[in-house]
């Protein structure tokens, strides 16, 4: 069982004690705690915060304790049942609330689930409001209403369509030319929260033909839900035998987004945001923001463009606060991860299949051409199981003497370049292991690279 607080949210296992895993208890403790920070931070009375799920098995059991939690502590809340996270992140502040929580482990497996915390403004928590809610929750620092001041209870169904038209409305979305394109799409939904949205979303972006894969809501994932290449093999395999332009694979809480070429071939993860942002970039220009994990074709394509390119820490919250600070027109995160200021500061993979369906109708390329367009990089992304007896401190800093004599760059776990390459190695946040990714210009140098710096981790792990 596993339970892990961090800037993400809280996010565990369902099942087992109290502090292990993700039980009623800290659901709770962690939304009592959310409600009281929500209120001293807001000045208010009462406040009204959003909660929404992805489709996942313990979503309904998970709500319901949340849900009377927040009521319990005189809250008011807008549930809007079934969604994704970044229509969660819309509905937040065209519902006026006080902040939202949405009920999604992301990427995980099934067995898990999380609360992800939003501010009023429909972000994640910063590290220190997200350490405040810690705080509270760890000292009890909360009281429950007295029964006259129970919060109220109200469904919002509307969202899906609200978040479709505010889409449509975005001056780089180009209906007339997919239309006009007369793409045929398949999208694989993992059957979670996708299954409800996308279909409408590309049947107002005027894609005629559409096949959904797993396209039932019912949190039983097909496959692995990271949207990796190694999980995409039934999607791969259909675009190979039939006839469509390009597939779409979103994650349970569609928040990233993976393509796949006409020819079969995996598009990269790393590229959607490189080519969405290429599409941008072509139209108005401006400055972009990756995380310091995302691959080095975005810095081309950025600085080719005549802009400039801006790396954050590792984590949305991180990419969204330097995208304000450098004035970004997009950004995201090398997972797949889209943000688009104009719509929200949220990663959106809705966002993300209409500019680049604008951006494929526009270009009159096939995917795979538009995918050969761009620089060549690979990336190798490797992780380490931490065990108790590790000791991750002492281990970062045996790697970085090792490497002192190598650019390097700190502000979120070590990132060194060695010649062309560049490896970062970050403890992470949603899990209890350390993350190696390692890029180069082939995929045979980028795992050689990944796998040395396991072996000098291990080598290190083993003094130790």
């Amino acid at each position: 069982m596993t339970l892990i607080k961090s800037i993400s949210g809280i996010r565990g296992t369902i099942g087992g004690k109290s502090g292990e895993g993700l039980s009623p208890h800290d659901l709770v403790m962690y939304t009592a705690a959310f409600a009281t920070f929500i209120s001293r931070r807001r000045e208010k009375d009462r406040i009204k915060i959003l909660i929404g799920r992805d489709a996942r098995i313990s979503g309904r059991m998970v709500s319901n304790i949340v849900t009377g939690t927040l009521q319990a502590m005189g809250v008011d809340v807008v549930d809007v049942d079934l969604t994704t996270t970044p229509t969660a992140e819309i509905a937040v502040t065209h519902l006026k609330c006080d902040a939202g929580i949405i009920l999604t482990a992301s990427h995980n497996p099934r067995q898990w689930n999380a609360l992800k915390l939003l501010n009023h403004n429909g972000e994640f928590l910063s590290a220190a409001d997200g350490a405040e809610v810690l705080r509270i929750a760890n000292n009890g620092d909360y009281t429950f209403a007295a029964v006259e001041k129970l919060g109220k209870h109200e469904i919002n169904l509307q969202m899906f369509d609200r978040h479709i038209e505010m889409i449509l409305a975005l001056p780089d979305v180009d209906k007339d030319a997919i239309s006009k394109a007369g793409f045929k799409v398949v999208v694989d939904t993992i059957n979670s929260t996708g299954s409800l949205v996308i279909p409408d979303l590309l049947k107002a972006l005027g894609v005629k033909v559409f096949e959904m894969v797993n396209g039932e809501p019912n949190g039983q994932f097909a496959h692995n839900p990271e949207p990796l290449p190694e999980h995409l093999s039934g999607i791969c395999e259909l675009m190979n035998r039939s006839s469509f332009n390009v597939g779409f694979v979103v994650d349970p809480d569609v928040d990233r987004l993976a393509i796949v070429s006409e020819n079969g071939e995996v598009f990269g993860e790393e590229y959607t945001l490189v080519a969405v942002a290429d599409y941008i970039l072509q139209r108005r220009g401006g400055n972009t923001v990756s995380n310091l994990s995302s691959s080095m074709a975005l810095r081309d394509v950025t600085l080719a463009a005549g802009y400039e390119y801006h790396a954050s820490a590792v984590g949305e919250v991180n990419v969204v606060e330097k995208m304000k600070e450098v004035n970004a027109v997009i950004g995201g995160e090398g997972n797949g991860g889209v943000i688009l200021p104009e719509l929200h500061y949220g990663r959106d993979a809705l966002v993300g299949i209409a500019l680049f369906l604008s951006h494929l109708a526009k270009s009159g390329k096939s995917c795979s051409a538009l995918r050969a367009s761009y620089p060549s990089y690979f990336i190798s992304k490797n992780k380490i199981e931490l065990l108790p007896e590790m000791d991750i401190s002492s281990i970062m800093q045996a790697m970085r003497q090792k490497y002192s004599n190598y650019p390097l760059n700190d502000i979120d776990g070590l990132r060194f370049e060695i010649g062309k390459e560049w490896v970062h190695l970050r403890q992470s946040n949603t899990e209890p292991i350390i993350r190696i990714y390692a890029e180069a210009d082939s995929q045979g140098i980028a795992d050689r690279l990944g796998q040395k710096i396991k072996d000098d981790i291990r080598e290190i792990a083993m003094q130790r």
